[in-house]
């Protein structure tokens, strides 16, 4: 999603994806590739912001954003590439009036010391673009089965629009990570972190990771958002998406060290360049809000969302055709993930 604050002058993104080079291919192996680790992209047709997570008995359970922006869906295959057809069930419907009774935003699905927790952004009927962030609880085994009860707004330090919240546990802490308007530095939305003192409050000041400062994070709107956290090979990855909803969307990395103090910002250190942006060739525009997860045999998955094409008819947020694909992480000697489009 993106922030509804003033437009900026469109700037080209084009000199900049040129000089990126073109993603490694994914490690040569000889080892008969398994089926469930094989599929055809899009994953799942006209969802946004998808969010895909493997649960305890190895099956996929996903989410995302619909295009009507109304409800939460859950849904469950026994493999990645069996998404597509499984059927979704809706475990929440917003009201008709009220707090988060307009604009269903980006939906993600946490399992917390024996709970679900479902984290989304919404406005409200009477003031739609004041979007904030919400939390849904469900103590049963089964999501999809509910119940869910609603747990309220997310209250952050700013009461500005804010969006994309995901959480993580590192070293016994959990953090949430968010994108949020700050007043005091313009833009739209840049990246704050701050731990949790349970799943629906924070536990301590939150401090500012990235602002879009670089001239790919600024096309359209100036925007940080959509962050997706991972830790591998001795570092924190999180990735993030940035610009217009168009096909100018693309997705930066930020990194800290695993060791390192999360809450100091200068930990943090930001990729100048996008690890992935549209690409006329693999017909992939606008790529972005991502999530991870992985298959059987303990590979990472990138999975996010994009067109199929480029010419937009009108505002993006009413364009239905942002698709979920997926795509196998694979990672450099050095340790560094290696962002790729996928099949």
């Amino acid at each position: 999603m993106l922030s509804p604050l003033p437009r900026l002058t469109l700037l080209s993104l084009s000199l900049l994806v040129n000089a990126v080079a073109s993603p490694l291919t994914s490690r040569e192996t000889n080892q008969p590739v398994p089926a469930s680790a094989t599929w055809n992209n899009p994953l799942v047709r006209q969802r946004a912001d998808p969010w895909v997570c493997r649960a305890e008995d190895g099956r996929y359970l996903f989410t995302g954003t619909v295009p009507e922006y109304d409800r939460i869906e859950l849904s469950r295959a026994d493999t990645l590439g069996d998404l597509g057809a499984a059927k979704p069930v809706v475990i929440w419907r917003k009201p008709a009036s009220g707090p988060a009774s307009h604009h269903i935003w980006a939906p993600e699905l946490h399992h917390i010391d024996g709970k679900w927790y479902v984290y989304f952004a919404a406005g409200r009927a009477d003031d739609i673009w004041a979007i904030r962030i919400y939390v849904l609880e469900c103590a049963a085994a089964d999501p999809l089965a509910g119940p869910w009860v609603e747990k309220g707004r997310l209250t952050t330090h700013l009461d500005t629009f804010s969006l994309d919240a995901t959480t993580f546990s590192h070293h016994g802490v959990r953090y949430l990570v968010w994108a949020q308007h700050d007043p005091a530095i313009g833009g739209n939305t840049s990246l704050f972190l701050a731990p949790l003192a349970n799943p629906w409050t924070l536990g301590g000041t939150p401090v500012r990771l990235s602002k879009p400062d670089l001239p790919w994070e600024t096309i359209g709107f100036r925007v940080n958002e959509g962050p997706a956290v991972l830790v591998r090979h001795g570092r924190v990855w999180l990735a993030y998406s940035a610009s217009a909803t168009d096909a100018n969307y693309c997705m930066g990395l930020l990194s800290a060290d695993e060791n390192a103090d999360l809450t100091d910002a200068s930990s943090w250190k930001k990729s100048p360049v996008p690890v992935l942006a549209t690409s006329d060739s693999a017909r992939v525009f606008g790529p972005g809000h991502n999530s991870f997860t992985t298959l059987p045999d303990g590979r990472d998955v990138l999975v996010y969302h994009a067109r199929d094409y480029r010419d937009i008819v009108g505002d993006p947020l009413n364009n239905p055709d942002r698709h979920t694909r997926a795509s196998v992480l694979s990672w450099r000697p050095d340790g560094t993930p290696v962002f790729e489009f996928g099949p």
